[in-house]
């Protein structure tokens, strides 16, 4: 089991309506004020405002759990090209130290805001894992990653969409080709990564050998019928937003007879696997994440 920090909040102390307010504040339905201005319309005992706002926003000092220079791994920063994106993308690229021999690769997809410490500690733990992992930075054309959620939300919202998803699609080529790589390729992603990582699977189901979106809503309905898998999904029981999609999704996906797997997570929030926040489950992270591992060491093989 993994070792996590718990010096917030439990999600059992928070009052449910608090994590609904800041998923439409982190989705960007919200601003900040509004969502400051919510909470603190809550009277619940012994909690104050900032104690509840400072245990959901998040805390990335939190979210290592495989350091920067760990002696396993090797970090570095890549380019490649993107014709149709945005002309050039830039991600963090993990690979095993002292690599004897090709390993299988892993996309890895961030949420809204851009390349934040938490997906790259992901990457590193999927490097540490035996996997080769590269994840892009969407915000690159902008610069990168601001250092801070709200200027990354905005900054991400300001690009063109298609090209956003071009640029991963150009990564997931890049990486699959990759000199270190056994040409298998794999994709997660959390939230739009989650998006990201569907959108994939519909098209591009030939080059992607396994998909497992966290918590992300379909590719648009016209391109759903090409998923075949194999499609590993992970849902939040709480998660509204995301889980109203699955219903219509799932029908294609037996209609198409396609390789998947559902896992829903009883009592979970929507972004129960980042352990930089109170939404964080470290049950359902370790569960979840060892059924990607495995997931990925079945079908990466």
């Amino acid at each position: 089991m993994t070792s996590h920090k718990t010096d917030s909040l439990k999600p059992e102390d928070i009052p449910q309506q608090a994590f609904d307010w800041y998923d439409e504040y982190a989705h960007g339905d919200i601003n900040r004020r509004t969502f400051l201005s919510r909470l603190g319309t809550l009277s619940v005992a012994g909690l104050s405002l900032g104690l509840i706002s400072s245990s959901l926003i998040p805390d990335y000092a939190k979210a290592e759990q495989v350091s920067f220079n760990d002696a396993d791994i090797k970090a570095t920063y890549e380019t490649f090209d993107s014709p149709l994106g945005h002309g050039k993308g830039e991600g963090y690229l993990v690979v095993p130290r002292n690599l004897d021999k090709k390993a299988p690769t892993v996309l890895v997809v961030h949420e809204n805001r851009g390349l934040n410490p938490y997906i790259k500690d992901v990457a590193r733990r999927l490097a540490k894992a035996g996997f080769v992992a590269f994840a892009p930075d969407a915000l690159a054309p902008l610069g990168g990653y601001p250092g801070n959620d709200d200027e990354g939300r905005s900054m991400q919202r300001s690009l063109d969409r298609d090209k956003i998803e071009q640029d991963f699609m150009a990564a997931a080529n890049w990486l699959k080709k990759h000199e270190s790589g056994t040409g298998k390729l794999g994709v997660v992603g959390f939230c739009f990564g989650g998006y990201i990582s569907n959108l994939l699977a519909a098209t591009m189901p030939n080059e992607i050998d396994a998909a497992v979106p966290y918590y992300g809503t379909p590719a648009k309905a016209e391109l759903q019928q090409n998923v075949k898998g194999p499609l590993m999904i992970h849902f939040a029981e709480l998660d509204k937003r995301v889980n109203a999609s699955w219903e219509s999704y799932e029908a294609v996906l037996k209609a198409n007879d396609a390789n998947y797997k559902a896992h829903f997570y009883a009592g979970a929030q929507h972004g129960f696997h980042n352990d930089s926040t109170s939404r964080f489950s470290p049950q359902d992270a370790d569960l979840s994440w060892q059924r990607t591992l495995d997931f990925f060491g079945k079908h990466l093989a």
